[in-house]
């Protein structure tokens, strides 16, 4: 009996440690995080936000579906990406107060910084991205009334009596401070010293009748109200009006011009916010690819990539002297100078008046 006694206890010990393993697994399992459940998380539908300037929007609108697309292959999860456009300062001010972008598409670096200034991106973001994060060039065009009746071809032609030139508020506009910079590097950067650049640039404002607030508001006085003989415009804007047939595919490039370089940024701490670093950075990287690129050139953008722009050289006028914003200091030194209030804009056109 003894002996039978202990066989059974022996017999209950041995199946309690069989079943205290797999439990003993069991609890070892659900310790760790779910593979499956991280894997569902994954792949939920997400959304980023762009905000961009107006003049970009034909281009997004082709390139958001592709890189939604390829996120989708790539990744299996589904994301949308919605859009805002509007003027560049607007966009800016509108990010500063709360517009919740991941990711900010620019007329110019000195928006993006300030929202860094706002602590919404960190420090660095123009050394994060390929190419100092400037994603497309551009530069100033000439656009005229049909047949070019006022012969205009030159910098030079914008000071002629009775031209009416149309540009946009540089105090408001970053495509006017484009057009501004380009009237002043045109003598400045081609051997004229700063006194003849105020001579010259107080000229062409004294033939600019009005000012728009903005390169939108400027497009429509001179197209839907027939306002003035030539505008100053953003050559991919020119570019894109054709192809639709809205203006004449003749313009006018001035060999002396300046590179409208327009950056992208993901804003940190939107991002962090939403959890959505992985995509806008993603979305932010897709962009300097050569896919990318080519969307941008055939929309009128200059592209960045060095293939790409090989490409289509034939599809844009050459420029024999290429100045910068960085000839002038960079954006900080360049608004201080010129658009600040009191400044040399302000004193050019106080007088022009």
């Amino acid at each position: 009996m003894r002996k039978q006694g202990l066989q059974s206890a022996f017999l209950v010990t041995s199946l309690a440690a069989i079943v205290t393993i797999p439990v003993y697994a069991a609890v070892q399992q659900a310790s760790k995080p779910n593979a499956n459940n991280q894997l569902i998380a994954q792949s939920a539908p997400a959304q980023i936000t762009l905000v961009s300037y107006a003049v970009t929007k034909e281009a997004y609108s082709k390139l958001i579906p592709k890189f939604v697309a390829k996120w989708k292959k790539e990744k299996g999860q589904d994301i949308t990406i919605k859009t805002s456009y509007g003027g560049s300062g607007t966009q800016t001010r509108a990010v500063i107060d709360g517009l919740e972008a991941d990711v900010v598409a620019l007329a110019l670096g000195l928006d993006v910084s300030k929202i860094e200034k706002a602590g919404l991106i960190k420090p660095g973001w123009q050394k994060r991205s390929p190419n100092n994060a400037i994603v497309t060039h551009s530069v100033v065009a000439f656009e005229t009334r049909k047949g070019n009746p006022k012969k205009i071809k030159s910098w030079n032609d914008l000071t002629k009596p009775g031209v009416q030139v149309i540009t946009g508020n540089p105090k408001t506009s970053g495509g006017a401070r484009w057009n501004f910079l380009g009237i002043w590097g045109s003598v400045a950067q081609n051997g004229g010293n700063e006194a003849k650049a105020v001579d010259f640039v107080s000229k062409v404002y004294k033939n600019v009748p009005f000012l728009p607030k903005d390169a939108r508001e400027a497009s429509n006085a001179f197209y839907q109200k027939n306002q003035g003989d030539v505008l100053l415009n953003y050559e991919n804007e020119v570019i894109l009006a054709a192809q639709k047939g809205e203006t004449s595919p003749d313009y006018i490039v001035p060999a002396t011009n300046i590179s409208i370089d327009a950056p992208v940024a993901v804003v940190d701490k939107v991002v962090d916010k939403h959890k959505t670093r992985a995509i806008a950075e993603a979305f932010v990287k897709y962009l300097f690819t050569n896919e990318a690129q080519e969307i941008f050139a055939q929309t009128g953008f200059r592209p960045v990539s060095q293939v790409v722009a090989k490409q289509y050289e034939k599809k844009f006028p050459k420029v024999t002297k290429l100045y910068t914003v960085s000839n002038f200091g960079g954006w900080d030194a360049a608004q201080k100078k010129f658009f600040d209030d009191g400044a040399i804009f302000d004193q050019i056109f106080s007088k022009s008046r």
